[in-house]
């Protein structure tokens, strides 16, 4: 640093913009899209789609599904199963919508079934899992303890907001706004606003009447 320091301003200024200049240069030859060799392994990969880079963990990718016009933002993780080769039961574990945009540092971990609709926008650092670990035996390391799967559905033209957490077992309806930090279990309607830990609507809309508040709609059903 103190090399750094000591360079002229104009040889500083200089190099700075070079390094910037490389480092965008190569996130943008980084991306991968359809004509890529590897986006030719998953399962499907849609026409306009893309992973922005750096890319982050994928694996297992011929049981991961993304539709047309989707954006997987930087560092972004999708896996389906627990290590690279697995074989999976289901086919496809993963799949993404056309005209999605997923917000960079999310985790998409899935290993029975992930069904994300189209036009899902979700903030940065979201994460979604179908598989979590049980709590059968107080004696044993939760680690250790036999993991469940439960199906994952998000609905379409729904909204993600940052550092979300959502649960096996969830379904969310269409057009669902999920705040950011909520933690989300359960099955929520079409057309509402959810937010809290653990997540519960805050407000619905309801034809003929419009926005609802909360102690007029029906608390989530969980699982």
């Amino acid at each position: 640093m103190t090399v750094v320091r000591r360079l002229p301003g104009p040889v500083r200024r200089g190099l700075g913009r070079l390094i910037r200049w490389s480092r965008a240069a190569s996130a943008d030859l980084a991306i991968v899209g359809p004509p890529d060799a590897f986006a030719k392994g998953f399962k499907a990969f849609g026409r306009g789609s893309a992973l922005l880079s750096p890319q982050g963990v994928i694996y297992n990718e011929r049981y991961i599904s993304l539709g047309e016009d989707t954006m997987i933002g930087p560092n972004v993780a999708i896996t389906a199963g627990m290590a690279p080769t697995q074989e999976m039961v289901t086919d496809p574990v993963v799949s993404i919508g056309s005209r999605c945009i997923i917000g960079r540092g999310s985790h998409i971990v899935g290993h029975w079934s992930i069904t994300i609709g189209d036009d899902i926008m979700t903030g940065p650092y979201v994460y979604i899992t179908d598989q979590n670990h049980t709590y059968d035996d107080v004696e044993a390391p939760i680690g250790r303890q036999w993991p469940i799967e439960a199906a994952v559905t998000i609905g379409a033209g729904s909204w993600l907001g940052a550092n979300c957490v959502i649960l096996p077992g969830t379904t969310l309806g269409r057009n669902t706004v999920v705040a950011a930090g909520a933690v989300v279990s359960g099955e929520f309607p079409d057309r509402c606003v959810i937010g809290g830990v653990p997540a519960r609507v805050l407000r619905r809309w309801v034809d003929g009447q419009g926005w609802v508040r909360p102690s007029a709609v029906e608390p989530p059903t969980t699982t």
